[in-house]
């Protein structure tokens, strides 16, 4: 009885480590860029029979883990999948984040904050020191995103259209302004701002990517102009730094090519 029990979950262990691999196969730059993968494509990729991975993908279809494009009859991850991911996202990345904060802080000895984009506001989620407590001053506000580094490097994905959508074109700051400073802080790496939010405060902000390669979150170092207005680029790329780490461990590889923006016309 125990050799048949065995048995039984070694093959359940062997089939979803198949299924696994079809995932991965989905997951693939090849699969991205094409939008999708055919039968015969990802039976090659995994190294099966045809008729097994179509078995196999009806079933992961059937219940949301990947999805079936009825023009082209490819295959590609499902609602269901990223769904699952989205919400278990936020608290794991806190988790991630957190020490690797603790060490940026200890650092720069600053205080670093996790941020989000909410509406037209960056929302802190977590802020520590470099003294290995946390800091509850900022956590849950709100500030105007256009104003902050966290910001400019949150809206780093959004295409002038989707800039004028979120912000309107009565704003505080112009959107092609806006744009500007975005792409800027796309070729930095990160972003940096003096006094623009609060006089005599500056920081700076680094994008965390998932593993989709998009924009979650930020991770940000502020403090008065006095302390650290000396030294915003080394703090940039600091931070630009301990961002690609939480990137990493959310399943960010650096070697996939970030899409191309749009310019404004």
């Amino acid at each position: 009885m125990t050799r048949v029990t065995d048995t039984s979950s070694a093959s359940r262990g062997h089939g979803l480590r198949r299924d696994i691999d079809l995932l991965e196969a989905l997951a693939s730059d090849e699969a991205q860029t094409a939008g999708g993968l055919g039968v015969v494509r990802l039976a090659c990729l995994v190294g099966r029979e045809k008729t097994q991975v179509s078995r196999a993908l009806k079933a992961l279809a059937a219940e949301g883990i990947v999805e079936r494009d009825p023009d082209t009859l490819e295959y590609r991850l499902g609602w269901r999948l990223f769904s699952l991911v989205a919400r278990t996202s936020e608290s794991r990345l806190v988790r991630v984040a957190e020490p690797l904060m603790h060490a940026l802080s200890a650092d720069l000895e600053e205080t670093s904050h996790l941020c989000v984009l909410s509406d037209q506001e960056v929302l802190t989620l977590l802020s520590v020191s470099g003294h290995s407590f946390r800091v509850h001053g900022w956590e849950g506000r709100g500030v105007p995103a256009w104003q902050t580094s966290a910001g400019r490097v949150l809206l780093a994905d959004a295409t002038p259209d989707e800039l004028y959508v979120r912000f309107g074109t009565t704003g505080d700051m112009p959107v092609p302004e806006l744009w500007g400073l975005i792409q800027e802080a796309r070729k930095q790496g990160y972003a940096r701002v003096s006094e623009e939010f609060e006089e005599g405060l500056v920081g700076v902000s680094a994008p965390v990517r998932d593993f989709r390669g998009r924009v979650v979150a930020a991770l940000n170092i502020s403090a008065p102009k006095n302390r650290l207005g000396g030294r915003l680029d080394d703090a940039g790329r600091t931070t630009a730094r301990a961002a690609a780490r939480v990137s990493a461990l959310l399943g960010w590889e650096p070697r996939r090519a970030q899409p191309a923006r749009t310019g404004l016309t």
